[in-house]
């Protein structure tokens, strides 16, 4: 059996590394990592937590979340047309939707675990947005 050759990457330099990627590769990324994390924590945790937190660490599908970073950019410019619009706003609902099922399972968890939600997110690694 043949062995894959070990590739050594220093911290700062997979760092750097993420910081060049484009919104939605980082997107795609961030949420590769949130879910290898649950993974990793998930072995030491009860199933029905395990479960939420593999919920959480979905998010968006990369198709939709590619999609929206063209349909946004052309909103704000107002170079968007009737069509692209009109998925700008399907896009959104279901973006919100995946958001809100995010919220409901992190509430969820943080009832199975006797805590507050902000304690729950700083520990599952979500930050509270900039804008709430």
């Amino acid at each position: 059996m043949e062995r894959m050759s070990e590739v050594h990457v220093s911290s700062n330099e997979l760092l750097k590394a993420v910081g060049e990627l484009s919104a939605s590769e980082f997107e795609r990324f961030s949420t590769e990592i949130l879910t290898l994390r649950a993974r990793r924590t998930a072995t030491s945790l009860p199933r029905n937590e395990a479960r939420l937190l593999s919920k959480i660490n979905q998010g968006m599908p990369p198709k939709v979340r590619t999609r929206l970073d063209i349909l946004v950019p052309k909103r704000i410019s107002g170079t968007l047309g009737e069509k692209e619009l009109a998925e700008l706003k399907r896009l959104t609902d279901q973006a919100e939707k995946v958001e809100l099922d995010r919220i409901k399972n992190l509430m969820t968890l943080a009832r199975i675990r006797k805590a507050k939600l902000s304690d729950v997110m700083k520990e599952v690694g979500i930050r509270t947005p900039e804008y709430a």
